[in-house]
């Protein structure tokens, strides 16, 4: 698309939560961290940005290309918040949304979250607050590692082909209006604004991306997101061709949110998705047998 459809596009400002340059390699603990040390080493720095709205572009998006797209799928779930349920008829649904999205061979999902702030501040099993702060949840260095502890037995033969991480969001309740998900243009993230960053668990060390503030981040959120709605956000791709490898989202404070707006409820899947050996060379953002392109809702 070109710059003037871009900066002609309806759109809020917002502030982000960066992090701080000059930040060394930051730890966090997941959980709870070991008596006298800060839970985390972050320093964040808060930039106020343009978020521009998505909804007019759809079918221009791409997850090769612009790291995220929007697409539909209803859902036979009435609990997002029994995990057992989430399991036994969510896990199926997305996988059969991400194969034929993606044109994937194979999907091996593996976690997801529920997120709703009242919930998670009352102590509710499994639900967390709306993450706010810029990230993407894995790195070139943790994303093969978590095929390796997911799918061991077939692990160095899917390393050999092409992989990505996907994660798939969805609102629990909609529309959405508060804490809504923002999200970079994966083809506007410079290499020295990403710095890897240790996330502690208590029984490993896992990698995520942080990132530092460039005004050159072009920002892109879907307003009002229903249930029936999905966004699909690339993490990771093991293919390095000039497509998205990963871009950077995170929660943020919609000015235009009104004061008696419900709380987010929200489900992110996160899901490896392994696609077959390439047959030819394909010009990136293209749809070829492996699926590198995403069908956008319409």
């Amino acid at each position: 698309m070109d710059n003037n459809t871009v900066q002609g596009l309806p759109h809020v400002e917002a502030t982000l939560n960066y992090l701080a340059e000059g930040t060394e390699r930051p730890v966090s603990y997941a959980y709870t961290s070991p008596s006298g040390t800060p839970p985390t080493t972050r320093r964040n720095s808060p930039h106020p940005v343009t978020i521009r709205n998505a909804r007019p572009i759809l079918s221009q998006l791409s997850l090769d290309q612009h790291g995220f797209v929007l697409t539909r799928q209803d859902s036979k779930v009435t609990n997002f918040y029994n995990e057992q349920e989430v399991r036994e008829v969510y896990y199926p649904e997305v996988e059969r949304l991400l194969k034929e999205v993606t044109g994937a061979v194979k999907v091996v999902i593996f976690d997801h979250v529920v997120r709703c702030a009242p919930k998670a501040r009352q102590g509710a099993h499994g639900v967390r607050e709306p993450a706010r702060l810029v990230h993407n949840d894995y790195s070139f260095k943790s994303a093969p590692r978590r095929v390796r502890d997911h799918v061991p037995a077939e692990a160095e033969e899917l390393l050999k082909h092409r992989f990505a991480e996907i994660n798939v969001w969805r609102a629990i309740r909609g529309p959405i209006q508060e804490s809504p998900l923002a999200l970079c243009d994966a083809r506007s993230i410079a290499p020295q604004d990403v710095v890897t960053s240790d996330l502690v668990y208590p029984d490993r060390v896992g990698e995520v991306y942080r990132f530092t503030y460039n005004p050159a981040h072009c920002w892109y959120y879907f307003p009002h997101l229903e249930p029936s709605e999905v966004v699909l956000l690339k993490c990771y791709d093991s293919q390095d061709d000039g497509r998205a490898r990963f871009t950077a989202h995170t929660a943020f404070e919609d000015p235009t949110s009104p004061p008696e707006a419900a709380p987010r409820e929200s489900i992110e899947v996160r899901a490896l998705v392994f696609f077959a050996p390439e047959t030819k060379d394909a010009e990136p953002g293209t749809a070829t047998a492996s699926g590198t392109t995403a069908r956008a809702a319409t």
